[in-house]
């Protein structure tokens, strides 16, 4: 075993374009790190629907040019395969450690097989490369990120020609044609041959961020903004500029694109103390609402003043804020989300008459609904504008919530005297998660087994009316890895991440609300009972 581990990475080595993973792997080898070598030759990031992710290093079950390039070779034999051989691949990258690199390589791959390539200026929004794709008229598209995660990742997102990620069986093909790949040598790579676009397509996108708002709407609410040390400064300020909002106040210390994201723990609005400086900034300014992205600025977090300090909205406010107020404005077209999400928007649309779809978890569900108008899921993705960008835009999100806000000020309310019309119109809608992160993927397989062999029969005190186990798919859903419950006046549904090594619990209770009087006594009610089902269910599977 330990001489065919060390005779694997050395062939690695050989074969390693990049002086930095070959430096690394040559160290492992000297010193026999037969633990850390066994840990990055144990397999193959495997390729799926979220692409690739994973901590950079040597090997194949680390994110490096070796393994991006086969998989780029893998795309294009898969594109080749579907009739697309002279097709066009746009290529976008957000700032993180290697992403650049990445992007080159891809540019280089698709060229020596006959596609054309085209790289975006430089580190933009993952929007950016999502609009380019159906704007350019592209076969497929790639955007090298890691989104939110920690610095010591990135990743490899894959879209096809219609601008939305890759399904089923799509990701099965192209991994095939990954692990048909058997060496480097046979994949060319010349160093010249792809487009560079300039700045027409960012001109493009940003024109048609205008078509999400109004027009001659109120453009009022003064913001406080962090680019979370990614790259959606330059656009949105850009964005926010046209539609003539005022110049959002930026928190400096996380304006410009840092890979090491120096400020945070993770980089991720949702996480713990992620959004302090942006809090601390808006006591200094008292702006009307926070804005944040995150790194590649694909979702956006909105925070508001509540009292005397700032707390951020849950992503299922922010969905039924920006559905409430493209109902007001006249929308048609179906509004969409996925399971985890809050049931509000259902009811939201059916009294405004519109059609109403619920897919799995991810925009690359979403994106594919038929007559999309508004898609969101509760992680801080809305896609506010299906025909420019068919997935999660933290811009243009940005720029509807802002809006929004904007009209509330005229009308002297806020976006918090919204949510509370929307409990007393629909029931207060209250949503947690339970979510817990392992070191040891095992415990996630041992929970979900564990509540399939002994389901629990009530939660918090409420029964369980139904029990799904999604893996066997529904009527309106393909099999996933994940439970539903339904009870009464609460639904919960338990499912491993697809890009993190968490279990995640969602919990949702709604309780039926008179009057705007009655609301208090209904927040206590719905927080005490997330309360009871996060203990309950933890109990239930054993976390």
């Amino acid at each position: 075993m330990h001489d065919e581990l060390i005779a694997r990475a050395k062939a690695w080595l050989a074969e390693d374009p990049d002086a930095d993973t070959r430096d690394e792997l040559a160290k492992l080898i000297d010193a026999e790190d037969v633990t850390e070598l066994a840990a990055r030759f144990s397999g193959t990031l495997q390729f799926g629907t979220a692409g690739l992710r994973g901590e950079l290093g040597a090997g194949p079950m680390r994110m490096n040019r070796s393994v991006v390039i086969r998989a780029a070779a893998g795309l294009a034999a898969y594109l080749r395969a579907k009739g697309h051989s002279d097709g066009l691949v746009v290529i976008g990258y957000d700032a993180r450690h290697k992403s650049a690199d990445f992007a080159r390589d891809t540019a280089a791959v698709m060229t020596g097989a006959g596609l054309r390539a085209a790289l975006l200026p430089r580190p933009l929004p993952t929007p950016v490369l999502a609009f380019a794709i159906r704007h350019l008229g592209a076969v497929a598209g790639v955007e090298v990120t890691a989104s939110h995660n920690p610095p010591r990742d990135n990743g490899y997102k894959v879209y096809l020609g219609d601008g939305s990620q890759i399904v089923p069986p799509a990701d099965a093909e192209i991994a095939a044609e990954i692990d048909a790949i058997t060496t480097l040598t046979a994949v060319p790579r010349p160093d010249r041959g792809w487009d560079t676009l300039d700045d027409s397509v960012l001109d493009a996108y940003l024109a048609r961020t205008d078509a999400v708002l109004a027009s001659g709407s109120p453009r009022t609410a003064r913001t406080v903004y962090t680019a979370m040390h990614g790259v959606g400064k330059d656009v949105l300020l850009a964005a926010f500029a046209r539609a003539g909002f005022p110049e959002p106040a930026l928190v400096t210390e996380q304006a410009d694109p840092d890979p090491d994201f120096p400020t945070v723990a993770f980089p991720n609005p949702e996480e713990p103390g992620a959004m302090d400086l942006a809090f601390a900034k808006a006591r200094e300014t008292d702006p009307d609402l926070v804005i944040a992205n995150d790194p590649d600025a694909d979702r956006c977090a909105v925070a508001v003043k509540e009292g005397t300090d700032w707390r951020m909205l849950r992503g299922d406010e922010v969905g039924a804020l920006l559905a409430a107020h493209l109902v007001r404005r006249g929308a048609h077209g179906t509004f969409a989300e996925s399971i985890v999400s809050s049931s509000l928007l259902g009811r939201i649309a059916e009294k405004a008459g519109l059609p109403y779809a619920e897919t799995l978890t991810g925009f690359k569900w979403i994106a594919r609904v038929e007559g999309l108008r508004y898609g969101y899921e509760e992680a801080l993705g809305y896609c506010v504008d299906p025909e420019g960008v068919r997935d999660k835009d933290g811009i243009t999100a940005a720029l509807l919530i802002t809006e929004l806000a904007s009209q509330l000020k005229s009308e002297d309310r806020t976006l918090l005297d919204l949510l509370d019309d929307l409990a007393v119109e629909h029931g207060l809608h209250a949503t947690d998660q339970l979510s817990v992160r392992v070191q040891d993927l095992s415990l996630i397989a041992a929970a979900m087994r564990r509540l399939r062999e002994q389901p629990p029969t009530a939660l918090a005190g409420l029964p369980i009316t139904r029990s799904e186990d999604l893996t066997q798919g529904t009527d309106t859903l393909p099999p996933t890895d994940g439970l539903r419950y339904t009870l009464d006046g609460a639904r919960v549904i338990v499912r491993p991440s697809g890009t993190e090594p968490k279990l995640k619990c969602y919990l949702e209770v709604v309780v039926p609300v008179a009057t705007h009087a009655d609301l208090p006594t209904a927040r206590t009610k719905a927080a005490d009972l997330l309360t009871s089902i996060k203990r309950d269910l933890s109990a239930a599977a054993g976390i």
